[in-house]
């Protein structure tokens, strides 16, 4: 019993540090795309532009099977000579149907109207193009990484109950296992000091 005991807190140890590790992690990532969006920001101030980095959680099945729903999709601002055909992109539409909402489709054409290029995009699951073509200034960037399925995190903390699940029961649990141990290990050194003290008195007394 006893060294299931051992067994038992030594796995708890080790999934709460796991998590608490996986938590810093988390935080340090966020807080170098804080600083990173807060430098770009300054240095952008005086113009319009979309942040150098973004992140955008998938909605629908329209990029699969390359990119899913829930997947997070992570873009660069570009410049416009640098985006080409066959390039994937989110953009916020003016299409009727979809207005003001961010889409991430992919590049499969470009043309000229008016002296302004103009991108004609596709959902590689779509049969059909998009209806609206998209200017430049309505691309939020190009998509340079995918992180599948870390939609499924976001939606689960932002409910209280996620938050509380992931975060806040796992540090209550370490903060109160550690409160435990370093009551024993008290205990323990007030046993060792009177043993070293009573064992001193049988010396002298003997």
């Amino acid at each position: 019993m006893k060294a299931l005991w051992t067994d038992f807190k030594w796995l708890f140890n080790f999934i709460t540090s796991v998590i608490m590790y996986a938590i810093i992690v988390i935080f340090i990532i966020v807080g170098i795309i804080m600083l990173v969006y807060f430098i770009d920001f300054k240095i952008r101030a005086d113009r319009i532009e979309a942040p150098l980095y973004g992140a955008y959680v998938i909605v629908s099945g329209s990029m699969e099977p390359i990119i899913k729903v829930k997947d997070a999709v992570i873009v660069r601002r570009m410049k416009d000579d640098n985006l080409k055909i066959g390039d994937v992109v989110t953009y916020r539409s003016i299409d009727e149907a979809y207005y003001g909402i961010l889409i991430t489709h992919r590049i499969v054409d470009i043309k000229e109207e008016n002296g302004k290029k103009m991108y004609v995009t596709k959902g590689d699951h779509n049969p059909t193009n998009d209806r609206s073509m998209v200017e430049f200034g309505q691309i939020y960037g190009k998509v340079v990484m995918r992180i599948p399925k870390i939609g499924h995190l976001k939606y689960f903390l932002v409910n209280s109950y996620g938050w509380i699940l992931a975060v806040v029961i796992p540090s209550l649990a370490i903060i109160i296992y550690d409160i435990i141990k370093f009551i024993k290990n008290i205990k323990n050194d007030t046993y060792r000091k009177e043993s070293y003290r009573g064992k001193k008195i049988l010396d002298f007394e003997e």
